[in-house]
C-alpha cells in the first residue's frame, strides 16, 4: 500500500500565491539534482543554463478556457443563480458541453438560464443554457442558446482561477494565466510551470541548438481533486484529453538515440508522454484520453528534466514528482523552499529538477 499521508507536509497560508510576479520571468526556481537531493535558489532566468545543444524542450499548448460563468434561472434577477465552469464541449458546433454547476442540487433537466455580464446583470440578448441532464460523476449536459461559444465565452466568461486563490479574476489574468505558446482552448486550468517563459527566454533557449515541440492536454477539473483515501492505488484517476503529433514524439525518440535530455514543462507534458510512453522509453505519437497515475516506485521512462511548479499536500501531482526523485529529497526540498519562503502553487515559484 502506498499511503497518501506519505506525500503531506504544512504549508503557511501566506506562502499560496495570490497573484503573479510582476513580470513572467520574476519568479525563482529551486534546482534540485534529484540523485543527492542537494537544491540551490536561482532567478528563473538561469534555466538557460541547464540546458545544452541538443537536448530538447517540451511543453503543452493547451489553452485556458474562459470557461467560468454566472447565471439566473429562467431569467429572473432574483432567481437562483449558478456558477458555470465549462469542462468539454460534446458537438462540433460546441454548442452542447459537459460542465460543472454550482449549486447542482437546483439544476434539474429542463432548468433554463439566463447568462450573467460581466456586471453581473442579466444580459439584454437572451444568451443562455438549458440543463439537459446530469452524469455519474456529478457533471452535468447543457445546450447553450448559441452556438459561439468563442463570443459567449469573451461576453460572459471569466478566467477560472484555482480554488486556493481566494479573490476573483481580473483583467491581467487574461494574459498572465496563459503560458506564451498557448494555442489550443480546452482546458479549465494553466499549465503552471510554463507561465514563467517569456518569448525571450525561449529564444535565446533556441539559439543554444536546443529544439522545442508541444504536446497538447487539456486540464481538467480533476486535477484539484484530492487524494482523499489513504490507501493511494485506491484513488480513482481523472480523465484527460491529449495529442502527441507524430513531430514531437519524434524529436523525443531522436534527443535520446542522440544520448541527449529531454526536459520537460510541467507535470501535463509528463502525463502525455508517459501515456505514449513504450516500456523502453520509446514515445508514439496518437490522440486519446489519459487516466495515467504516476506514483512511486515507477520510474519515469521518456523524460529525464522537469520543471514544475510547487504542489498540493497529498495530492497526485507532487506523486508524480516523488518518480523523478525520491518522496524524502523532494518533501526536504518542500522544507527549504517554505523556509526560503518561495511562492506556492500556480502563480508562484517552481522547481527543477535535474
Amino acid at each position: 500500500m502506498l499511503s497518501t499521508s506519505l506525500f503531506d507536509y504544512t504549508l503557511p497560508e501566506e506562502l499560496i500565491a495570490q497573484y503573479p510576479t510582476e513580470r513572467r520571468d520574476g519568479s525563482r526556481m529551486m534546482v534540485l539534482d534529484r540523485r543527492s537531493g542537494a537544491f540551490k535558489i536561482l532567478p528563473f532566468p538561469a534555466i538557460r543554463d541547464y540546458l545544452e545543444a541538443g537536448d530538447a524542450l517540451i511543453y503543452n499548448d493547451t489553452r485556458v478556457l474562459r470557461g467560468r460563468m454566472y447565471a439566473r434561472r429562467d431569467g429572473d434577477p432574483a432567481g437562483a443563480k449558478f456558477e458555470l465552469l465549462l469542462v468539454e464541449a460534446l458537438d462540433p458546433e460546441r454548442r452542447r458541453w459537459n460542465v460543472l454547476l454550482r449549486p447542482g442540487r437546483r439544476a434539474r433537466c429542463g432548468t433554463r438560464a439566463v447568462l450573467l455580464d460581466h456586471s453581473g446583470e442579466l444580459n439584454a440578448d437572451g444568451d443562455s443554457f438549458t440543463v439537459e441532464g446530469r452524469n455519474s460523476d456529478g457533471s452535468f449536459r447543457v445546450e447553450f442558446s448559441s452556438a459561439d461559444s468563442d463570443r459567449l465565452q469573451m461576453r460572459y466568461g471569466h478566467i477560472p482561477l484555482p480554488p486556493y486563490i481566494s479573490r476573483g479574476d481580473e483583467t491581467a489574468d487574461s494574459e498572465r494565466y496563459q503560458t506564451v505558446y498557448a494555442e489550443k482552448a480546452g482546458a479549465v486550468a494553466a499549465p503552471t510551470a510554463g507561465l514563467h517563459f517569456t518569448p525571450e527566454i525561449l529564444a535565446d533557449i533556441a539559439a543554444k541548438g536546443v529544439r522545442e515541440a508541444a504536446v497538447t492536454l487539456h486540464v481538467g477539473p480533476g486535477t484539484f481533486k484530492p487524494v482523499s483515501v489513504e490507501n493511494a492505488e485506491e484513488h480513482q484517476m481523472h480523465s484527460e484529453e491529449y495529442f502527441l503529433t507524430p513531430a514531437t514524439a519524434e524529436l523525443v525518440n531522436a534527443t535520446h538515440r542522440a544520448g541527449k535530455r529531454v526536459l520537460a514543462v510541467g507535470t501535463t507534458t509528463v502525463r502525455v508522454l508517459e501515456s505514449c510512453a513504450t516500456e523502453d522509453g520509446t514515445v508514439v505519437s496518437g490522440h486519446g484520453k489519459t487516466e495515467i497515475f504516476l506514483y512511486p516506485p515507477r520510474k519515469i521512462q521518456a523524460v529525464d528534466m522537469l520543471l514544475t511548479n510547487f504542489h498540493l499536500p497529498k495530492s497526485t501531482l507532487l506523486m508524480l514528482v516523488s518518480c523523478f526523485c525520491d518522496r524524502e529529497k523532494v518533501l526536504a526540498a518542500y522544507a527549504a523552499a517554505i523556509e526560503a519562503k518561495m511562492r506556492f502553487y500556480s502563480y508562484g515559484d517552481c522547481m527543477l529538477l535535474i
